[in-house]
């Protein structure tokens, strides 16, 4: 199954505005960067975003989030969620600056 265009067309909408984003596909999906480091992105039908050990334990207990795992051992840090948990833009844009906030804690690669 293909990623879904539609999502990855918001949040690119969002993310091209960052300073040093840049967008790659990866694991049949599509995954943006910034400064070279993952912080988001679609597979299938799920946004993935990168929050974060302790973020993405708190994500966890909200609806429409699950743990991103594509191959049977999750990633740590990571959560996918269904399109229900971001609808209106103030949503995904929420949800993205989380993740962009964590990964401005990291190393630029």
């Amino acid at each position: 199954m293909p990623y879904n265009l539609e999502i990855d067309d918001r949040i690119r909408k969002i993310v091209s505005r960052w300073k040093n984003s840049d967008a790659k596909k990866m694991f049949g999906g599509v995954c943006h960067l910034l400064d070279g480091n993952m912080v988001c992105g679609v597979y299938k039908d799920y946004l993935i975003l990168r929050l974060g050990e302790k973020a993405a334990t708190e994500a966890l207990k909200k609806a429409h989030t699950k743990p991103f795992d594509i191959t049977g051992k999750p990633m740590k840090g990571w959560v996918m969620l269904e399109s229900q948990g971001f609808k209106s833009d103030d949503q995904l844009i929420s949800w993205l600056n989380k993740a962009k906030d964590f990964v401005k804690t990291l190393p630029s690669k």
